[in-house]
């Protein structure tokens, strides 16, 4: 068995036999020039491994970088076809708006007449002469056989709910008639809002 004294003070000798004894020096640096270049060699290992670690640290944030600025491009492009579509649907919404307004207005003097004209046949003895439509109004002239069916008329225009109010502008008899009774009459009529 070999002994290894690594205190370096010499082993008192036994009394049986005598054997060598190897000693080993391991002996801290005593000099400053060591201890320096000892504690320069440690810095520069372990500024060497804290580099490694940031150039690693670096070229994933580099990787990352270059796939959200591709993944930022194909979102712009997204983002570009759908401003696109979206102006072309305001585009499409607009012209139907406009269409439908137009198909409304067209409506509006035939709801119009079809309005006066079930109203007038729904009243006996009453002819329309004169229908004039100013916008907010209409302007009606017409004839009667009587004072009553004149307020039957207008009785029955206000229940349409096509018009506000209907006004009587004047009413009198028609002497150009003498084998009856027949009355002229003018009437303006509020249009509702439909």
């Amino acid at each position: 068995m070999i002994r290894i004294n690594l205190l370096g003070a010499p082993k008192p000798k036994s009394k049986r036999g005598s054997t060598p004894a190897v000693t080993l020096e391991v002996s801290a640096p005593s000099s400053p020039t060591m201890k320096i270049l000892l504690v320069l060699a440690l810095a520069a290992t372990a500024n060497g491994a804290y580099w490694m670690r940031l150039d690693k640290q670096k070229q994933a944030v580099t990787a990352k970088m270059q796939k959200a600025e591709q993944t930022n491009r194909e979102l712009a492009d997204v983002k570009q076809k759908y401003l696109e579509r979206q102006r072309q649907a305001e585009s499409y919404k607009r012209r139907v708006d406009v269409i439908d307004q137009l198909r409304t207005n067209q409506a509006g003097p035939v709801n119009l007449l079809n309005t006066l004209g079930d109203t007038v046949n729904g009243t006996e003895a009453v002819w329309l002469s004169v229908v004039k439509d100013t916008g907010a109004s209409v302007d009606i002239n017409g004839m009667a056989l009587s004072t009553d069916a004149v307020a039957l008329l207008i009785q029955n225009l206000q229940k349409t709910g096509y018009f506000k109010s209907i006004e009587i502008k004047e009413t009198y008899q028609d002497d150009t008639y003498k084998e009856m009774q027949a009355f002229q009459f003018t009437l303006t009529c509020e249009k509702g809002k439909s």
